[in-house]
């Protein structure tokens, strides 16, 4: 039988949707030259004594052409966490702002913080869900359980570790954190040790550069500071 929708010349149907058509690659296709992406080596490592994390300071226009040289790549996101950005800075900085809100959302309706393990939980389930673009950052933060450190991957998994890499320079940062991380790396060895794993990814990872942002998470807070010379931290 005959659809009575469909026209027998070949044009298509007044009753039937129109449909346009889609760039190369359809909705994956977006011009990846125009976005702004922080490229990136982020580094992650507990301690006893609080967490340290460690970013670049690149931004870039298709991993090619550097768009900014001072680019804070971690965030405060709760009394005493701090998240990382990884991927293309619009997706990062608007899943940043989602997870703040949840954070003082669960304070202001259970007066008391939000425990790092949900937390991080919550992250993956924005990270699989929402609508942010390639991201894979760094969660770190304090609380009575101790100290943590979880790395988001885009799909929305959430894998916690002693310490962890994600960016474009990871492979670098990794062979170096291989070498110095120890159980019982102070917080000031820690911050020296993520700093030179920076400094590492640098000198051959073209997506990073331009010094380093230490963020150090303790059950007092999040401190977070910019340095361009690494001689500064190391």
């Amino acid at each position: 039988m005959n659809n009575p929708l469909s026209q027998g010349n070949g044009d298509p149907s007044p009753y039937e949707p129109e449909l346009g058509s889609l760039p190369n690659g359809g909705a994956a296709g977006t011009d990846d030259e125009t976005v702004n992406k922080t490229g990136t080596t982020t580094i992650g490592i507990t301690t006893d004594e609080g967490v340290v994390i460690a970013t670049d300071m690149r931004a870039s226009l298709g991993g090619r052409f550097v768009s900014n040289k001072n680019v804070q790549k971690v965030e405060q996101i709760h009394p005493t966490g701090a998240l990382t950005l990884v991927g293309s800075v619009g997706g990062a900085q608007s899943f940043i702002s989602t997870l703040r809100a949840e954070v003082n959302l669960y304070e202001s309706r259970r007066d008391e913080p939000m425990p790092i393990e949900a937390l991080a939980t919550l992250a993956g389930n924005f990270a699989r869900g929402g609508p942010f673009r390639a991201i894979n950052p760094i969660l770190g933060g304090v609380d009575s359980e101790g100290s943590h450190v979880y790395s988001i991957d885009p799909a929305g998994g959430v894998m916690a570790d002693d310490y962890t890499v994600t960016g474009s320079g990871m492979q670098l940062a990794y062979g170096l954190l291989e070498q110095e991380y120890e159980d019982d790396l102070s917080l000031a060895d820690a911050k020296s040790v993520a700093a030179r794993a920076i400094k590492s990814a640098v000198e051959r990872d073209t997506g990073s550069g331009n010094g380093v942002f230490l963020a150090e998470v303790t059950g007092e807070g999040v401190d977070i500071q910019g340095h361009e010379e690494f001689d500064a931290v190391i």
